[in-house]
């Protein structure tokens, strides 16, 4: 209800309609599978690399493998965020 009378508040005063117009972001298929495509191969490289690290300097791959999976998982879904707002911002 605040909103409602600050917009009609603004709307006798004679503002445009374009500021009340909020920019909402579209949920798309293709950038959601993007996400989880990336987020499953950081994974995939995660046990990769932490099963290579974990044998080759003789550390225990219960500790190797799970961090490898939480720092490779990240740094894809940071990878998806950067590619998702590159996109965003092409099509605007």
């Amino acid at each position: 209800t605040t909103r409602n009378k600050e917009r009609l508040a603004l709307i006798e005063k004679g503002v445009e309609a374009s500021l009340f117009k909020t920019k909402a972001s579209k949920f798309s298929i293709a950038k959601f599978i993007l996400n989880i495509a990336l987020l499953f191969m950081g994974i995939g490289a995660g046990i990769f690399i932490g099963d290579l690290l974990g044998e080759s300097l003789n550390m225990e791959e219960e500790v190797t493998i799970p961090s490898m999976l939480f720092i490779f998982g990240g740094l894809g879904l940071v990878t998806g965020f950067f590619i998702t707002r590159n996109l965003e911002s092409k099509e605007d």
